[in-house]
């Protein structure tokens, strides 16, 4: 290229530059920028920030992540979302516009992250094309359908006597190491195959507990159909308040796509104890037990958003299952009574029993289900319908029995039916059972089959029939369809009678070997 075409081309260059610049109209934008006013334990306080909403995600100090609680007329309380290195007052506050979301995906499933999306497993990030808000409202009341499909847990004393149904929010509480995370583990590995996205959500866990849990859940490939939501203890608290609404919104993300969902809160104690650190650092006004009053309705907005769709809008579910740790079994203490008059029923879990060996060590008679048979397939009704009350009365007669009294044929009888009643409600963890072998087994117990078998022979009475059912085709299907076929029950019978036959041959007749 000669000298003079060189310059030509430099100025048309030119030319065109001048002529943008003329063309271009500057905008001002306007930015409101508080500054940080003091800076507490996972709090900062900020002012000059005059437009500030609820509930709006703030940068402080530019590095860090923080959501608006309070607004007073001098200044803002924000809750810290992350811990900035060196965050110190006269650092500027930045305004996002924006509320807090989370990243929402198919590929959510089988990951570990925290309650802001993040991931923990060392994988690749979420992808945030799709995010919903956090704090989302209720579904109303004319988008829901009743509760009635069973959510089988594959545990006996569940399945049968406190059915949790699709859309139920069925609390799970008791004292600290009875087995409640347990109850939630082993129902969260029922739903292998039965097309069930499930959720765990750590809060305030230590490491150590939670990779214990995932561990199990990736020795029984139980994470390929879960997400695992975690906020450690070491967390600051205002992560720990969101983490459970985080976990709700990817549920919802799942139930809008027409999916059931089950999501675990492990535990909604130490989410209490979170936001009660909140709000005495942010000089709320204390109530009961020093948590803040609003705490009910903390709990009841985030429960709430359990439910099962109607069929036009997808006819998702979301079914929650909130733990709470009790302190000397006081089930009446202020965060317990909030939480059993917010959900569907309770599941409550006894020291008394764990210490005896009963486990699960659910109470009967403290737990319920509030939507009872309506959730339940109708062949457990056949074979469950008097157990709770029977297997009451057998432990008030085996409490009277202990005071020595002469005790006649008749009542040594019930007390050995009772017995291996209680055996058979025994089950171990990581061992659930499908509906079929439940119901085959309760059919047994209450048809006295049990009876002759000596209690350290039951378990391995339970193994026979769950083998036989399995071998005979077609029969699991036709027990847990069977309601009013007596044919099938028939056939259950005998087939339950054909596999005892080795234990039942083995006892002395009309003897109860205890």
């Amino acid at each position: 290229m000669t000298e003079s075409s060189l310059n030509k081309v430099l100025d048309e260059a030119a030319d065109g530059i001048e002529q943008s610049l003329e063309a271009f109209t500057p905008r001002i934008s306007e930015d409101e920028v508080g500054r940080v006013r003091s800076v507490s334990e996972g709090i900062v306080w900020a002012e000059g920030m005059g437009k500030v909403q609820s509930e709006e995600l703030v940068s402080p100090g530019n590095r860090g992540s923080g959501l608006v609680l309070d607004i007073l007329p001098e200044k803002i309380g924000i809750v810290l979302l992350n811990t900035p290195i060196n965050l110190k007052a006269g650092d500027e506050v930045l305004r996002t516009g924006r509320i807090l979301e989370v990243p929402v995906d198919e590929s959510l499933v089988g990951r570990i992250i925290d309650p802001l999306g993040r991931p923990l497993d060392r994988k690749r990030a979420i992808p945030d094309d799709n995010r919903l808000p956090v704090f989302r409202e209720a579904p109303p009341i004319m988008a829901r359908q009743p509760v009635v499909t069973p959510l089988q847990t594959g545990i006996k004393i569940i399945d049968a006597l406190i059915p949790i149904g699709h859309g139920q929010r069925e609390l799970i509480l008791g004292d600290r190491q009875t087995g409640k995370t347990a109850v939630a583990i082993d129902t969260i590995m029922n739903q292998r195959g039965k097309n069930v996205i499930c959720i765990y959500c750590a809060i305030g866990q230590r490491s150590s507990s939670v990779a214990r849990v995932v561990a199990e859940m990736q020795r029984y490939q139980a994470l390929d159909y879960t997400v695992v939501v975690v906020a450690e203890g070491s967390d600051p608290p205002g992560l720990q308040y969101v983490a459970p609404y985080a976990a709700t919104s990817m549920a919802e993300y799942f139930m809008s796509r027409g999916e059931d969902v089950l999501v675990v809160y492990d535990d909604l104690t130490r989410h209490a104890q979170a936001l009660r650190q909140i709000s005495l650092l942010m000089r709320r006004p204390p109530g009961r037990e020093a948590f803040p009053g609003d705490i009910f309705f903390v709990h009841s907005r985030l429960l709430e958003r359990s439910t099962r769709l109607r069929t036009e809008l997808g006819g998702g579910s979301l079914t929650a299952l909130p733990i709470i740790e009790t302190e000397a079994q006081n089930i009446s203490a202020y965060i317990p009574t909030n939480l059993i008059s917010i959900t569907d029923g309770q599941i409550y879990l006894s020291p008394e029993l764990f210490q005896k060996g009963l486990l699960p060590a659910i109470d009967i008679g403290k737990s319920v289900s509030r939507v009872g048979g309506k959730a339940q397939l109708q062949a457990y009704r056949k074979v469950a319908g008097d157990l709770r009350l029977s297997y009451s009365q057998f432990q008030e007669l085996e409490s009277f029995a202990r005071f020595g009294t002469r005790l006649d044929e008749k009542t040594k009888q019930t007390l050995a039916h009772g017995r291996r009643v209680r055996e058979v409600l025994k089950q171990n963890q990581y061992e659930p059972q499908s509906a079929s072998e439940q119901i085959a087994i309760l059919f047994a117990v209450n048809k006295g089959l049990f009876d002759d078998i000596a209690l350290g022979d039951i378990s391995e009475a339970q193994r026979l029939i769950c083998k036989t059912i399995e071998e005979t085709a077609g029969l699991a299907k036709e027990i847990s369809e069977a309601a009013k076929d007596s044919a099938v029950w028939d056939l259950m019978l005998e087939v339950i009678i054909t596999a005892l036959e080795p234990l039942a041959k083995s006892a002395t007749p009309g003897v109860h070997p205890e």
